[in-house]
């Protein structure tokens, strides 16, 4: 598997003064999945914002030292980071903050905005200064101005959201007010919830509402906005309904953790389902099944039971890596540091290798390597996912065709590329059986964006020098 996490955003609002950055970090640590490049904590301690953020995990980033800097506040806000829209710098961590002339602002995002270039340009010729090649900060541009142009932050954002186009999950932090904000696609997940003593608490999954003892309370909707205030919570529907429902079809197959329950539908449960559809799909005659850790393991499952094959543990996941790490030499395999294979278990079996998705093909031949080294004597690849044939603008990292391998070759021919003997993906046509029915956003596998596409969609577009720079209309 080689696409990249979404980010993750966390917000909480209390009625008193607490400690609220532990609960972050607990937050943060729960969302490491959706983002490992960088994270940050926002206190509001009665107006004044106090904030540390770093590129690194979660751990390293908040020492004991660090979380015990933090003030009380009744307010904060926290983020997890994968950048799909500029580098992995210091500079790019959120939550931004903005200062203004009507207060203090912090927000922090989650997706990718499609019209990003066009209104970057649009700002800059009307003489705003960027620090960052985060699309967020376009985002908190273009809230703060229409904040000085109407009454409140909550109607700013309103006016905001008729301009803004793509997927933006946000979370956003006045002196006063903590905002809850879906875009009216809905493309990526965002719910709260309440603890007993009356805090309310937002994350991009329920998973996380579980992991710090919230009761899960619901989901936004797509185009929901809910302000939160000393007032109690309000939610605002003027864009609910504007625009058809696409949540992102891969939330379900790999961004999300199994323990999540989105928009009524349990990600586990469309994990396994998925298995289930292979193995009708794409039988094989074999002996085992198993998955590739840990985002093919629920699939896996699910094919067993269907084909009646016995799943078996196969392969093993270092526990104490990362997705990124430092190789001393780079001569190493990195997948070998990462996974090994059960001698035991896969000598001399054929075997059903499960797994999410085939972007480049590097990382599967890889894997179907290690099984072949450790006596496989079959490996017949089946892939949760259909092939990446497109794109995608709303937060995946896949901002070229060229570099996808379904689009140069035939399933045969990547196939016999990576190595195994034969190779089955997920029908496009069922995945609706994964999202529970209508409204999921599959664009990166059948090209129909619900939004109009950029230009210049490259993760480094901000970055790049002039000449080589798309320069959108705006």
């Amino acid at each position: 598997m080689s696409i990249h996490e979404e980010c993750g955003v966390f917000g909480v609002y209390s009625e008193k003064s607490r400690n609220l950055s532990g609960l972050c970090y607990y937050g943060l640590y729960a969302l490491q999945h959706r983002g490992q490049e960088s994270c940050g904590i926002v206190v509001n301690d009665d107006g004044l914002f106090v904030s540390h953020k770093d590129v690194g995990l979660v751990n390293e980033v908040f020492s004991e030292a660090v979380l015990s800097s933090f003030p009380e506040g009744n307010m904060a806000l926290a983020h997890v980071r994968y950048g799909t829209t500029g580098a992995a710098s210091r500079r790019n961590c959120q939550p931004i903050e903005v200062n203004h002339q009507k207060g203090r602002m912090a927000i922090a995002h989650n997706g990718n905005l499609s019209n990003a270039a066009a209104l970057r340009t649009e700002l800059e010729l009307s003489g705003a200064i960027f620090h960052t090649t985060s699309d967020t900060e376009t985002i908190a541009y273009i809230v703060t101005r229409e904040r000085l142009r109407c009454g409140s932050i909550e109607d700013a954002v309103i006016r905001a959201m008729d301009i803004l186009e793509g997927a933006y999950s946000l979370i956003l932090m006045s002196s006063q007010k903590l905002i809850l904000v879906r875009d009216p696609h809905g493309f990526r997940p965002l719910c709260f919830g309440r603890t007993p003593d009356g805090c309310i608490v937002a994350a991009s999954e329920s998973c996380v509402l579980s992991a710090v003892g919230v009761e899960f309370v619901r989901d936004l909707e797509p185009g929901e906005v809910l302000i939160i205030s000393a007032d109690g919570i309000e939610s605002r529907k003027e864009h609910c309904h504007r625009a058809p429902k696409r949540l992102c079809v891969f939330e379900y197959i790999y961004f999300a953790r199994p323990d999540s329950v989105i928009d009524g539908v349990s990600v586990h449960s469309a994990r396994i389902r998925a298995g289930e559809i292979l193995a009708l799909s794409h039988p094989a005659e074999a002996d085992i099944v198993i998955g590739v850790p840990d985002s093919g393991l629920d699939a896996a499952l699910g094919y067993s039971r269907a084909s009646g094959l016995p799943y078996e543990i196969g392969l093993i996941k270092n526990k104490y890596i990362g997705r990124t790490f430092i190789a001393p030499d780079h001569r190493l395999d990195q997948v070998k540091i990462k996974l090994s294979a059960i001698p035991s278990v896969v000598q001399g079996k054929r075997i059903v290798l499960v797994d999410d998705s085939i972007v480049r093909g590097t990382t599967s031949g890889r894997i179907v390597g290690l099984l072949r080294e450790a006596g496989a004597k079959e490996i017949h690849m089946r892939i949760s996912a259909p092939p990446f044939l497109y794109p995608c603008y709303y937060g995946t990292d896949i901002d070229s065709s060229e570099n996808l391998i379904a689009v140069r070759h035939s399933t045969e021919e990547i196939a016999e590329m990576i190595g195994a003997d034969s190779l089955g993906y997920f029908p496009a046509d069922r995945l609706s059986e994964l999202a529970g029915g209508a409204g999921y956003c599959s664009a990166c596998f059948e090209g129909n964006y619900p939004t109009a596409v950029p230009g210049d969609s490259r993760k480094d577009r901000f970055e790049r020098k002039l000449s080589e720079r798309v320069v959108e209309k705006c």
